[in-house]
């Protein structure tokens, strides 16, 4: 049903729920007038940058600049040949801007279907309408799990506490009362209530916070910051070199103006790694296409890269390891109670709750509303994480008011007490089992579970998911541990985590020990945790950070936000609360945990793939300044024009880059992404770019006449691309049928051009006599030999 009040240009609003009790909302009428005075939650769009925004992050680059300049000049200058390097970088920036183009379309499509749906009460009925679509002065209604969107004033409670947390750092849930504020960006963690919005849009305490840290953006990794810092000392390299290129050129030597201009610009074109960036973020767009046709939301995109490091999985049991849904198995009556009875008071607690956890809807699919008998509730105690139990106090027939809670055992019960070695008894068996008790004290009171008297055992049985044991297992092949933390009874979660393939004895977290450093051994060691409370699993995690360790968090419940806010890399459910998919980085939108290997597989091929195209780019700029300098200091020309440098730079790098770029890797990621790269590319460039320049000396001693010059640069041009394809073998390694025949089809490329005269005209390539090109490949050879002792020797002597 569409509903005129989610006014002009908004989506529509769905009614959830019969007309309330309590205050009626706003009107049609009302919620119109606010839209056109433009009273809106007009939050920024969450998951993408504009299209514009893309085109000028991808065109108006510091390389595009200089190269384009370069390309301008040499338009007037030299021959539609020495023009292709500009003609491949429109490419290239054309492919960019597609690429994160369809990245964004897929980012924007899965946010719509991942976007959370306050409920707001609108002509006396409950209604869900978009976050953008709440105006200022709605009503709106909140439950467990549910993030506070906008500023508001509480105007009903029912045990509302609610986090704030994330927005001032304290730990304490804060209890609300009507009248008090509410924060957007605060969570409610226990009972419900509805809030009037009195900050909507921009003006609200968290919009800006929030539009930060939910865009989509390219920064803020490793790799990122890594290809950055290498560009910064490239540019460093390339502005001396080039200095002395251009003076070397223009005022040294007597050549022609145009000829001179020309093999300047062949200098300084190839010290540019152009396309390392490109190649970078179409890898990251890529992969955010092909997560999302697996209905995974990166909400950041480097949290594929920072999977791929993880070597840490911390797992809630509840909604992760198990299903949402859980079964009534059995009810096991102590002391004598009467069954019928115990049946009408857990019918009663359910129709008491209007927002219960699965735990409770297990209880009231087994025993449904109208069993209840004629208790009605006095006053309620909402289900805590941290207090692991509710209540509820019924006014009974014959006027007397009795006070029920039911929650976990093990915190009801005195450590003594008999009903406790039979809950031991179905924990072993991975069931899940809550306690019946009769409360002794008024439930307002500060601890309204002591000397409370146990009346019966409700047996719970979770649902495994399918696919849990063997995504678990893919971790442990991966190297990844696996730890378990749950709020459940340590010996339940121990038994689910047994049935997966999880071994290690499991611990109850309330006997871990306080001190910082005593706690990150204990978690380090340990698989498997029980009676963890929300504020110890953000402990927890930060311990084994601590440790060195990096860490991803997967939850779906209200008590894991604090976790997966601190955690390397959060994972949420897609039907997990609200909360936690606004702190997550990696949304699970089919609910499936057995996409996390999905995740972790892409970014292993983002990060280890572009380790190996930047060492192949970075080779280029370092024989590139090197032979700059070298050419300065023998005073002789440059041996390249651009065309020449174009067509191995195609041949070599940019062509086989974009196929390893995104072929599948499995490697897992490892740090020091700059060192890793430049200790391969040095001594690679090196030894390059002096084997090219001693052919190139040879071959001035040997050639003499009028084309002396393009057989000097033919032979250099050969020496090169022979090193530069050795260097492109050692890169492609470890060898699959595909890899070969890239590596095979770029030098049948080459010869191709050195054979067919059409292509020996347009690239200036004309091997002259015998000597000279036989002698061009005997320095190819030796260089290759040194560069594969090279990297060996570099590999053992610096690891990283």
């Amino acid at each position: 049903m569409t509903n005129v009040d989610a006014g002009a240009g908004l989506d529509p609003v769905h009614p959830v729920a019969p007309p309330t009790t309590g205050p009626a909302g706003l009107t049609r009428a009302e919620v119109a007038e606010r839209v056109a005075r433009g009273e809106v939650n007009d939050v920024p769009v969450r998951s993408s940058r504009s299209l514009g925004e893309i085109v000028r992050a991808n065109v108006f680059t510091r390389f595009n600049a200089i190269i384009g300049v370069l390309w301008v000049v040499t338009l007037f200058v030299a021959p539609i040949q020495d023009s292709l390097f500009g003609f491949v970088i429109l490419a290239n920036t054309g492919i960019g801007i597609v690429q994160e183009w369809r990245a964004k379309k897929t980012l924007d499509s899965l946010a719509v279907i991942g976007e959370a749906r306050p409920t707001v009460r609108r002509d006396g009925s409950a209604v869900q309408v978009p976050t953008s679509g709440i105006v200022l002065g709605d009503l709106v209604e909140i439950g467990p799990g549910d993030k506070i969107v906008v500023d508001g004033v509480c105007a009903e409670a029912d045990g509302l506490e609610v986090d704030e947390s994330l927005l001032t750092g304290e730990a304490d849930p804060v209890v609300k009362h009507p009248g008090e504020p509410v924060m957007s960006g605060s969570f409610v963690v226990a009972g419900g209530g509805a809030f009037q919005a009195t900050k909507v849009g921009r003006e609200a305490y968290a919009a800006q916070l929030a539009e930060e840290a939910s865009r989509f953006t390219l920064v803020h990794s490793e790799l990122r910051s890594g290809i950055s810092t290498i560009l910064k000392y490239v540019t460093w390299m390339m502005v001396p070199a080039a200095l002395g290129l251009v003076v070397t050129q223009l005022v040294v030597k007597s050549n022609d103006f145009k000829g001179s201009v020309a093999r300047t610009i062949g200098g300084i074109i190839p010290m540019v790694p152009e396309g390392l960036v490109l190649l970078t973020s179409v890898a990251f767009a890529i992969g955010v296409i092909r997560l999302g046709r697996k209905q995974c939301l990166v909400q950041e995109l480097p949290a594929i890269e920072g999977l791929a490091r993880v070597d840490t999985v911390c797992l809630d049991k509840t909604g992760t390891l198990t299903e949402g849904g859980m079964d009534v198995t059995g009810l096991k009556p102590l002391d004598g109670a009467d069954e019928g009875r115990v049946r009408e008071v857990l019918a009663a607690l359910g129709a008491s709750d209007p927002r219960p956890n699965a735990s409770l809807q297990a209880i009231i699919d087994a025993y449904p509303d109208g069993h209840g008998g004629d208790r009605r509730p006095v006053s309620t105690l909402p289900f805590s994480s941290a207090r692991k139990y509710s209540g509820a106090a019924f006014e009974e027939g014959d006027g007397k008011v009795a006070g029920w809670l039911l929650g976990a055992p093990d915190v009801l019960l005195a450590p003594d007490d008999p009903a406790l070695a039979e809950t031991g008894r179905l924990n072993e068996q991975g069931l899940r089992v809550l306690l019946l008790a009769r409360a002794a004290r008024d439930l307002d009171g500060p601890d309204p579970a002591r000397g409370a008297r146990p009346v019966a055992l409700v047996v719970l049985e979770q649902r495994l998911r399918p696919d849990a044991a063997e995504t678990l297992r893919y971790f442990a092949d991966q190297d990844v541990r696996a730890k378990v933390i749950s709020g459940d009874n340590a010996v339940s979660v121990g038994a689910v985590a047994h049935k997966l393939g999880l071994s290690g004895k499991a611990v109850d977290a309330r006997r871990l020990p306080a001190d910082p450093a005593d706690l990150a051994k204990a978690v380090d060691r340990a698989t498997v945790f029980g009676r963890v409370t929300p504020q110890q699993k953000r402990e927890m995690v930060g311990a084994l950070q601590s440790e060195g360790r990096t860490v991803a968090m997967t939850g779906d419940g209200v008590n894991d936000v604090l976790a997966l806010k601190d955690a390397d890399i959060g994972v949420s459910m897609g039907s997990g609360s609200e909360a936690t998919r606004a702190v997550a980085q990696i949304v699970l939108l089919n609910n499936s945990f057995a996409t996390l290997p999905s995740v972790v597989a892409e970014g292993r091929r983002v990060i280890g793939n572009i380790t190996r195209v930047a060492t192949l780019f970075l080779v280029k700029t370092v024989y590139s300044v090197l032979l700059a300098l070298l050419v300065v200091c023998w005073q002789v020309e440059y041996p390249f024009l651009p065309r020449h440098l174009t067509l191995l730079s195609t041949l070599t790098i940019g062509v086989p880059a974009f196929f390893l770029a995104l072929a599948p890797n499995k490697e897992r990621a490892r740090p020091h992404f700059v060192r890793r790269v430049m200790r391969y590319s040095i001594p690679g460039g090196l030894l390059a770019g002096v084997a090219t320049f001693v052919t190139y000396l040879l071959a001035r001693h040997h050639y003499s006449g009028a084309g002396a010059l393009s057989a000097e640069t033919s032979a250099a041009t050969l020496t090169l691309f022979l090193i530069s394809m050795w260097v492109l073998a050692i890169v492609a390694r470890p060898y699959t049928w595909w890899r070969v025949a890239l590596v095979a089809a770029m030098g049948v490329a080459f010869l191709f051009v050195l054979t067919v005269p059409w292509l020996q005209d347009f690239f200036a390539l004309r091997l002259v006599g015998n000597v000279m090109p036989w002698t061009a490949v005997g320095v190819a050879v030796v260089a290759a030999a040194a560069l594969e002792l090279v990297w060996r020797w570099v590999g053992r002597r610096f690891p990283v």
